[in-house]
């Protein structure tokens, strides 16, 4: 993983989404905010660390439960005010912490009324 892109996080001061995607199967499991300090943190350490917008801190996803998100491949929308992080979950995958693989879940009836 480089840091060669230069990503806009001044769009919605100071964050961006990062959308979260299993490697393997590529299944949508979560989507997290990164500012400057979790971006750097993850291409530190080769672990998604976002921005907590409630605790107003870091956390790496896993850091209790084990379930780490290990980056596989990163990559920018076009506008580099978005990410993708390609991962490998560690410990039993289960990435929600209401215990299931993915955090989307619930779904929401699209039939036209």
């Amino acid at each position: 993983m480089t840091d060669a892109v230069k990503i806009d996080f001044a769009k919605m001061d100071g964050l961006v989404p990062g959308m979260v995607q299993d490697a393997k199967t590529g299944e949508i499991l979560m989507l997290g905010f990164l500012n400057e300090v979790s971006y750097a943190k993850t291409l530190e350490t080769g672990f998604v660390t976002f921005w907590s917008r409630t605790r107003q801190k870091l956390w790496m996803k896993g850091e209790t439960s084990g379930n780490r998100l290990r980056v596989i491949e990163a990559s920018t929308d076009c506008d580099n005010d978005a990410l993708l992080f390609k991962v490998k979950v560690e410990g039993d995958g289960l990435v929600c912490h209401e215990g299931t693989v993915s955090c989307f879940t619930k779904n929401i009836d699209m039939e036209a009324k």
